[in-house]
């Protein structure tokens, strides 16, 4: 398997994350509520679930339906803030054993991972007979325009570019990724979030604060040009005077 990222810096931006989270709760509590929402459509319950990363956003929620959550995360740190019994877990490998829930959530955790194929099908395992896997993470077209608009500033004033932006999934991949691990009914759409900032530099400090800082192993390590990130700001597409900043959420339901 070639590794895309290093989970060694995903943990640490993580880690730092969880002192940062709560400038971002609105956004992330939106973002699962939306995921969420998707849980009114069942005609089941769900007793014991198990919250993936969800930064303390997700387990309130989960809690508040009248479940038992376990929280589990990369980083020792969010596992302890996340809201439900805390488990720090590798990024890889997933020790629950099998059918150990009833509903599994992953809301914008799995887009750091190497070998998604293989998590899901750990996080498949975990499930009981008729549990539900519910996820959403970001898909091809997300920060698009800041991908482009930093290629564009770095490879002008240096003459080369480096990876700024993670590589994310099409969403036409999401339903397949699903079938291939073993899930019944897997199902991927999405919903276009478009997020306005007064300014730009803003996104960047969101981003760091949620511990989505570029965890790309190609990354370049050395400390970027000064001018890179403002003339790549001030290239972003405005609205009403404010940037534009494009979110892609897939979200993804498949069955035990």
């Amino acid at each position: 398997m070639n590794e895309i990222f290093d989970s060694g810096p995903v943990r640490q931006h993580r880690d730092r994350a969880a002192r940062l989270i709560e400038s971002v709760r609105p956004v992330l509590d939106d973002l699962s509520a939306r995921l969420l929402d998707r849980l009114d459509d069942m005609q089941r319950s769900f007793d014991i679930a198990l919250d993936l990363g969800g930064r303390g956003s997700v387990a309130p929620m989960l809690q508040a339906r009248g479940m038992t959550v376990i929280s589990a995360d990369v980083s020792p740190q969010m596992a302890g803030q996340a809201g439900g019994s805390p488990v720090c877990v590798g990024a890889e490998t997933l020790p629950f054993g099998e059918q150990k829930f009833d509903l599994v959530v992953a809301s914008f955790s799995l887009h750091w991972i190497n070998d998604l194929p293989g998590a899901l099908i750990q996080l498949r395992r975990a499930l009981k007979p008729g549990g539900l896997f519910l996820a959403s993470l970001p898909v091809l077209g997300t920060l698009g325009r800041l991908a482009d608009a930093l290629l564009a500033a770095e490879d002008a004033l240096t003459g080369a570019v480096s990876p700024r932006i993670s590589p994310f999934p099409d969403l036409r991949d999401c339903a397949g990724l699903l079938q291939r691990a073993g899930f019944a009914v897997p199902v991927a759409d999405v919903e276009d979030i478009l997020l306005l900032y007064a300014n730009p530099l803003a996104l960047l400090h969101d981003l760091r604060a949620a511990g989505e800082t570029n965890a790309v192993i190609a990354r370049r390590k050395t400390i970027p040009h000064r001018g890179m990130f403002p003339a790549a700001l001030a290239a972003l597409p405005q609205k009403d005077g404010r940037c534009e900043v494009l979110l892609r959420m897939a979200i993804m339901t498949g069955w035990g």
